[in-house]
């Protein structure tokens, strides 16, 4: 009976030590399942932002720099400012020109107007020269009338030779002013086209516009626009907020349109780029939220963001030397494909960071 208390009592310790193992085994289990495998971190993190370039959209000669390295600015603050001269010239050219344009398309109206009342004219010189020929018709069968009475008479001794030698001159003046009746209506007529004509090319020119639409005018307009243009561009403003970086251009520097001046870094607008292993992208997407650590400001600051998305290859493919493998000796490296993730602008704002710093990052793989 001594012998088979002590058996059942190691037999219960063997019994409570087996299902502490089984509990310890499926809380390890549990947590593998639940928690483990919930979250991925990377020390391969680095912030990044969209530098802006500071580029003249104008050439000229810095008369002006009123910004340095290192100084914060808002977008539309002036950075750097190029001489107006030729400018001021050019807009002046232009609004010249302009005038000059406006006055030609009133002028053209103008005489358009003149040209109407032209035509009107030769219509009022054909109507009095068609009643001239119909009185020179009238005339000349009068005339003939007369003049074949004279004869008839003067076969019969009626008339004198006088009478009949007036009579005949009388009837060729009629034929003659007859003609020349004819011939001042053909010129009115003629006229009257040649006024049509001058009114149709004139018409070509401002039909269907006034003087503010007409081609002319807005391509004078135009020039005017781009010399005013260019000389609010002689004034180079920041296009976003930021740090100023890499500033290279100086006081009396002659600037060609396009040269980089400087760089704006939009630090409240920075994002990381982690470079995670590709075994630990199975169960990442974007949307999921992220917990971020600068090295900048140590484990006590805690940045939180988003996935924004994946990169389209892993680091060494976009290389710009990518790494070839011509001996045929593969060996198999564990690639890192670089996760987009946008931080909290509030906490941004709290605690600004630069491009470049070391960051660690963990994602919530389960996180919505």
């Amino acid at each position: 009976m001594a012998q088979t208390e002590p058996t059942s009592a190691r037999k219960r310790a063997f019994a409570v030590f087996g299902i502490a193992l089984a509990l310890i085994a499926i809380g390890y289990l549990a947590y593998q399942w639940l928690e483990a495998g919930r979250y991925v971190e990377t020390d391969d993190a680095y912030v990044n932002a969209d530098v802006a370039q500071v580029t003249p959209l104008t050439s000229g000669a810095v008369t002006e720099v009123r910004v340095g390295n290192t100084q914060a600015v808002h977008k539309g603050d002036v950075l750097v400012v190029l001489d107006p001269t030729d400018a001021r010239l050019a807009l002046a050219a232009a609004e010249a020109g302009y005038a000059s344009a406006v006055r030609k398309v009133q002028q053209t109206m103008a005489t358009g107007r003149a040209l109407g009342a032209q035509i009107n004219e030769r219509e009022a010189d054909i109507g009095r020269m068609r009643a001239q020929v119909a009185i020179a018709e009238a005339d000349l069968a009068r005339a003939q009338l007369d003049l074949s009475r004279r004869k008839a008479l003067a076969a019969d001794g009626g008339v004198s030779g006088e009478e009949l030698s007036s009579a005949n001159t009388a009837f060729t003046v009629a034929q003659g002013n007859l003609a020349a009746a004819r011939a001042g209506l053909a010129q009115a007529q003629a006229a009257r086209g040649s006024a049509n004509g001058q009114e149709a090319a004139n018409d070509a020119l401002i039909a269907g516009t006034t003087v503010r639409t007409n081609p002319d005018v807005l391509a004078a307009k135009a020039r005017l626009d781009q010399a005013r243009i260019d000389l609010a561009r002689t004034i180079v403003r920041a296009p976003v907020d930021g740090v100023i970086t890499q500033r290279n251009v100086q006081l009396g520097q002659r600037v060609a349109t396009g040269t980089t001046l400087m760089a704006i870094v939009p630090v409240a607008e920075a994002y990381v780029d982690a470079n995670f292993k590709e075994s630990q992208l199975r169960g990442v997407r974007p949307g999921q939220p992220a917990e971020l650590t600068a090295d900048l400001y140590g484990g006590s600051v805690v940045y939180h963001g988003r996935v924004v998305g994946f990169s389209g290859g892993t680091g060494s493919a976009l290389a710009v030397i990518p790494a070839q493998n011509a001996t045929g000796n593969w060996i198999k490296v564990v690639q890192r494909l670089p996760v987009r993730i946008a931080l909290d602008r509030q906490e941004l704002a709290r605690h600004p960071l630069r491009i470049g710093l070391s960051v660690d990052a963990t994602i919530d793989t389960h996180g919505n």
